[in-house]
């Protein structure tokens, strides 16, 4: 009975994980597609985003992604700002992540969205480019926004299947 019950659970998981790969690549492609043709310079983010989001149950990915968002904006602002008045560099970004930190803290925001705000801030003041840090800011803010959406809509309306033992 125990070997049935065991091969039972492999078709399962096999299906479960090809429903969530098949919907992972669609929400990844969708929102890679949707960045380009918005002619997002780094539509990769809007993509990456959406990977992260669709890991989720809807519950989840919804309660969390509301954190993710808000904690990008933040990180884009204080890059935006970072980037325009601060030297790059080691130490200019440390104090960056700790002052982001605390600024997280007094508007009472959840680890999430210090994290999101810290790749944010990361991506905005570290990696050099053309554009003005309050385009990049934006930028980054756009792309990133758009893959939260476009994995929060295929997760409502195609939600994967889960396991007993997903976490």
């Amino acid at each position: 009975m125990a070997d049935a019950q065991a091969g039972d659970r492999v078709p399962d998981r096999r299906r479960v994980w090809l429903v969530r790969s098949t919907l992972t690549a669609i929400g990844a492609g969708t929102s890679l597609a949707v960045a380009r043709l918005l002619a997002m310079p780094e539509a990769y983010w809007a993509a990456v985003t959406t990977i992260i989001v669709m890991q989720s149950t809807l519950g989840a990915a919804w309660t969390v992604s509301k954190q993710r968002l808000i904690g990008t904006l933040v990180g884009a602002a204080v890059g935006g700002v970072a980037a325009t008045f601060v030297e790059p560099g080691v130490v200019a970004f440390g104090v960056e992540v700790f002052a982001l930190g605390l600024l997280c803290g007094a508007l009472g925001l959840e680890r999430n969205a210090y994290r999101f705000a810290g790749v944010t801030l990361g991506t905005v003041t570290l990696v050099t480019r053309g554009a003005a840090p309050f385009m990049i800011a934006t930028h980054r803010f756009v792309e990133v926004s758009l893959g939260i959406v476009v994995g929060l809509v295929l997760t409502a309306v195609w939600p994967a299947p889960e396991l007993a033992d997903d976490a």
